[in-house]
């Protein structure tokens, strides 16, 4: 059997320090130069093994600064049932229950005939620490199906995903979601709840899901804190 390149062997070795918490979040790791000396590797071993890390979220670069470890949440998505499992290791805080509203721009999205929505929003947490604040807007007949939810009311705090909750109530599956990323600055209410400054750049994804026939169902729009989370999407060739 042939060695395992010496970048490889360098980075998981690398990134087993991190997760051990030799490196903590937010802490520099060692510069090119001391992992050359230390390991006695080259340049281009420990900068193809530092790539490797950037590409997976375990660390990330400040030019003219170094390089530190992200303790962020991870997370590949490639399909409805990948975006459903978040529930298997994070929690909703619900901030806002589920609660009747006119919302114009959100009944449009939703293609519905009046203004009137059904709103919740919550933020998700990974180990404690929260990375994202969401607002779900659903149609009044989805609602119905989940109105009075304990797990939908203020300040509750569930390992469910809205989806989730509406699946089995739905006559056709949840088939397909549209989704738009996007950058955008945390307003007071997206900033208390991921303990970010107001104003601070954030990832912004909207995600429109529909049933099998094409109806709108839910309508997400989630505001992620880009330190504390990564965004990584496979796409396969047909």
């Amino acid at each position: 059997m042939r060695p395992r390149p010496a970048y490889q062997v360098l980075r998981d070795r690398l990134r087993d320090d991190i997760a051990a918490g030799r490196y903590r979040d937010g802490s520099r790791l060692p510069t090119e130069t001391e992992l050359v000396a230390q390991y006695g590797v080259s340049r281009q071993t420990v900068r193809r093994a530092f790539q490797d890390l950037v590409a997976e979220g375990s660390v990330y670069r400040v030019p003219g600064r170094g390089t530190y470890a992200a303790d962020r949440y991870l997370r590949q998505f490639g399909s409805i049932e990948d975006l459903m499992s978040l529930s298997d290791d994070t929690s909703m805080e619900v901030v806002s229950g589920l609660q009747r509203r006119v919302d114009v721009d959100a009944a449009s999205r939703l293609r519905l005939d009046d203004d009137v929505v059904y709103t919740v929003v919550f933020r998700r947490m990974h180990g404690g620490v929260p990375f994202v604040s969401t607002v779900v807007h659903l149609p009044e007949p989805v609602a119905k199906h989940v109105a009075g939810r304990a797990e939908l009311i203020t300040g509750a705090v569930s390992p469910h995903t809205v989806i989730g909750l509406l699946e089995p109530h739905l006559a056709e599956p949840i088939d397909q979601a549209a989704q738009s990323i996007t950058v955008a600055p945390a307003d007071a209410g997206t900033a208390a709840a991921v303990g970010a400054a107001p104003g601070h750049p954030m990832l912004r994804i909207d995600r429109l899901y529909a049933d099998r026939t094409g109806r709108p169902v839910e309508l997400s729009v989630s505001h992620f804190l880009p330190e504390q989370y990564t965004y990584r999407v496979t796409l396969r060739r047909e």
